[in-house]
């Protein structure tokens, strides 16, 4: 049984990044730029957040497993591998395109997405931000998202909006090419998911395989924040 105020959620996450990143800036009286590396403890925190929130919000309908669909056994290794080449290709693809859009250069990586932050905090994300994300993220927008939503074609656009969207707020700068990037980078891997998701209403694959990519995004991390000229020779790429 669809339930038509789960997808209110969905912009819930833009919202919380938008504000902890301001509230941030302020409390540490320091510029919005100057806190971008912490983009990633920022993610983990607000993942669990979510995931608290789904399980909430899940209870009176079976369960978080229920919400995404969630069925043992359903899942095979092909699929999982094939998924982690779709997000790899789409994902890498999509940021190239939206690089060379915005910014005229392939490829283009924000800077502040691999710059480095305290070491501890770096070993502790490697963990902490790949299994999070999967399941805050797949949960809002597939559960509350695709699942909810009656129309077939809403069901796919709406929940892949927020998104990507939200991408363009982690971290939260006011400029308008950087969230442009950031959004365009992410929209058409998350149409794809969501339409993928509709089609098989399997999560787990998708679940996986966003979580080994992630796995290379704090890998990056905590090379930089452990070897302090990585960094240096990553942006001079």
């Amino acid at each position: 049984m669809k339930n038509k105020n789960l997808p209110l959620l969905l912009p819930f996450r833009c919202i919380i990044f938008v504000l902890i990143f301001i509230i941030g800036s302020i409390i540490t009286n320091k510029s919005l730029d100057e806190i971008s590396n912490m983009w990633s403890v920022v993610a983990s925190v607000v993942n669990i957040v979510t995931i608290i929130l789904l399980v909430m919000v899940s209870k009176k309908t079976g369960g978080y497993a229920k919400l995404i669909n969630y069925e043992k056994g359903k899942t095979k290794p092909k699929q999982v591998v094939l998924m982690i080449l779709l997000i790899l290709i789409v994902g890498m693809c999509g940021m190239y395109i939206a690089g060379f859009g915005c910014y005229g250069v392939i490829p283009y990586a924000a800077p502040m997405m691999i710059a480095p932050i305290p070491l501890w905090l770096a070993i502790l994300n490697v963990v902490v931000l790949p299994i999070t994300t999967a399941f805050a993220e797949d949960g809002l927008y597939l559960g509350c998202g695709v699942n909810q939503i009656k129309n077939k074609y809403a069901a796919i656009f709406v929940p892949a909006f927020f998104f990507a969207l939200q991408h363009s707020f982690i971290p939260t700068l006011f400029d308008v090419r950087y969230v442009a990037y950031r959004f365009l980078s992410f929209l058409p891997l998350t149409i794809i998911l969501c339409w993928h998701y509709q089609k098989y209403r399997n999560p787990l694959p998708i679940m996986i395989g966003h979580a080994i990519i992630d796995v290379a995004t704090v890998a990056q991390i905590l090379a930089t924040s452990a070897i302090p000229d990585f960094y240096e020779m990553m942006c001079g790429l």
